[in-house]
């Protein structure tokens, strides 16, 4: 089937304003150093004070010329640092590597680092070798970032027209948020188009305003029932207050204008703040969070400029301050990180209120924005990324690929100190951007599948919620450690000591996998108590917990026994591999860990 025509008007008008950010020019990272492995070479660099991230360059000579290292994201190029595994260079090809420092997503690259020389091996790779020590807490907590999930629209949980496979959207987008609460751990719920019209919340009548909050009541009501929060992201406009109604995106028509008259954007949003503290208590609505619109530094997402939307930002947290100082308020809400410096130092400048900085990314890792923040001397703000994925590409094929799964478990890892929250996008592909689903595996943005069915990352998620909090000390070394693979070690409440380990690249030509990439862990466990332990392996690759591989796809959608079929082979891959017996504390394994690919092991004590 073809994709939806709204999808060439969409890809045509996402386009990125630029911003003059005044961030400022820094030095390059001192002390890099490249380490050639099989298929890839990692980079590390000594972290600059005031560096929201770095940009990787590669020449075939010490002198030049120099090229900006592209892992093929399709949003943002530069990567968080101190710590790179590039796969995009050819085995055996001998290259240089410089580094360059950005203050912020539209400051331009500071000066190369001095270069390094490194070439990707085409031999196989050593074993590495994980050291993990049962007995030792490690200095700090796993931090659960995905605990908020992205999501459709939240008026899809009353949807009574028959959706696409013939399923019941209203029943499955319920289902799959209350599976995102059960199996994931999920807390808070970030969805467009809460003052959309059709949920009927502001109309004119005689020139005169007219309010109805019932259908957002309904809406909240569901949510908190499943045991969600939702994150109050104002938008879209109003067709009675908008100044251009013409002006939407999206299949659903979500009008994108600034307001007409701007003191009723600001009443609007008040009597909305208003009505949910009285139906719900100040005490409940303290841990939402209002985020002012969605990707306004995109075309495609707001028709204003950018100084329209800061006068939109601060005219909606003035009214929502005014109705209880407590209630969290944020935003830019930007796309591909941009805008950071310029509204903060609006923020600083303007004394707007501002509880959380909210930004996107999709295809790398997330930036240090907080950066920006500690530059002005702006304390008690959180970070929340609430959007982030492995691709900005709607109906792309990495979407529903085993190479995501490994994506979001990098990202997870690498974001643990530096945010608050980093919100998968989205939890469902009962998704209607640019229309509906037009197959099972189209390349949807969701978690889950139209059906429900898990996808590989999915399982991903699941497996980190199944670690718990608790992390021990574990180190890695050897070929890839801790650029291309990477762990975490965890002891469960029950007892049991699980090690998740995953190997995968940022690079997205390598998404359907390369064998040089592939590695064995060898794995050694100390300071255990028990004398025997029963040994579970699970998986997520290519061949493991991997829905592609149970469905072929030669109709759009299953039959009826094919959904029975796919449903009832809908779980975690996990074996069983018997008994182990712990020598002086000690217990030792051999592990292949493809790429991409998971493994979790768990000792469970006997």
């Amino acid at each position: 089937m073809t994709v939806p025509d709204a999808r060439s008007v969409w890809q045509g008008r996402y386009r990125r304003r630029a911003s003059a950010s005044g961030a400022p020019e820094l030095p390059p990272p001192t002390g890099l150093a490249a380490d050639s492995g099989a298929g890839q070479v990692t980079l590390r660099w000594n972290p600059v004070a005031g560096a929201a991230g770095y940009v990787i360059n590669r020449a075939p000579s010490a002198d030049g010329p120099w090229d900006v290292v592209d892992h093929g994201s399709n949003d943002v190029v530069p990567v968080p640092g101190p710590v790179y595994a590039d796969t995009t260079g050819a085995p055996g090809e001998p290259c240089f590597y410089a580094v360059a420092t950005i203050a912020g997503i539209e400051a331009p690259p500071g000066p190369l680092s001095e270069p390094v020389a490194a070439c990707p091996r085409s031999g196989a790779a050593a074993p590495l070798e994980l050291a993990v020590d049962a007995g030792a807490p490690a200095p700090q907590p796993l931090r659960p970032l995905w605990r908020m999930i992205g999501s459709e629209r939240l008026s899809q949980l009353f949807e009574d027209a028959p959706g696409p496979g013939g399923s019941d959207i209203a029943a499955e987008f319920d289902g799959a948020l209350r599976l995102a609460r059960a199996e994931l751990g999920a807390e808070r719920v970030r969805a467009h188009a809460i003052l959309h019209d059709e949920l009927g919340v502001y109309g004119e009548h005689g020139g005169e305003p007219v309010y109805d909050f019932s259908a957002v009541d309904r809406t909240y009501d569901r949510l908190l029932e499943i045991g969600l929060r939702p994150v109050v992201e104002l938008s879209f406009m109003p067709r009675d207050l908008a100044s251009d109604p013409d002006m939407q995106v999206f299949e659903y028509g979500g009008i994108i204008s600034p307001p007409r008259d701007w003191d009723r954007w600001g009443e609007l949003v008040g009597r909305l703040a208003a009505h949910l503290v009285e139906r719900y208590g100040i005490d409940e609505l303290r841990t939402w969070g209002f985020e002012v619109w969605n990707e306004p530094n995109l075309e495609g997402f707001w028709s204003g400029t950018e100084d329209d939307y800061y006068r939109l930002y601060d005219v909606a947290v003035d009214a929502i301050k005014a109705v209880d100082a407590r209630l969290p308020v944020g935003g830019p809400a930007t796309a591909a990180a941009g805008w950071i410096a310029g509204f903060l130092d609006h923020v600083v400048e303007s004394g707007a209120p501002l509880d959380f900085l909210s930004t996107h990314a999709y295809g790398n890792l997330p930036l240090d924005v907080g950066e920006a923040l500690r530059a002005r001397g702006v304390e008690g703000v959180e970070v929340w990324w609430t959007e982030w994925g492995v691709s900005p590409t709607h109906f792309a094929a990495v979407n529903d690929s085993a190479f995501s799964a490994v994506f979001l478990l990098h990202g997870m890892k690498s974001a643990q100190r530096r945010v608050d929250a980093l919100c998968y996008w989205v939890v469902s592909d009962h998704f209607e951007e640019l229309g509906r689903p037009h197959g099972l595996l189209h390349g949807g943005f969701g978690l889950l599948t139209v059906g429900n069915l898990r996808k590989p990352r999915w399982w991903a998620l699941a497996l980190a919620t199944g670690l718990g909090t608790d992390l021990v000390v574990h180190e890695l070394r050897g070929d890839g450690a801790g650029s291309l693979v990477d762990a975490w070690a965890a002891r469960r409440s029950d007892g049991a000591l699980d090690v998740l380990l995953w190997n995968g690249t940022l690079d997205q030509s390598k998404a359907e996998g390369d064998a040089l990439l592939a590695r064995t862990v060898r794995m050694a466990v100390d300071g255990l108590s028990e004398a025997a332990y029963r040994v579970a392996i699970a998986r997520v690759d290519e061949e493991h917990s991997n829905l592609s591989r149970r469905w072929s796809g030669e109709a759009d959608w299953p039959d009826r026994e094919g959904w029975a079929a796919l449903h009832a082979a809908d779980r975690l891959d996990e074996s069983d591999e018997g008994e182990l017996l712990a020598r002086n504390g000690r217990v030792e394994l051999d592990l292949e860990l493809p790429m991409p690919g998971i493994v979790r092991v768990r000792l469970q004590p006997l």
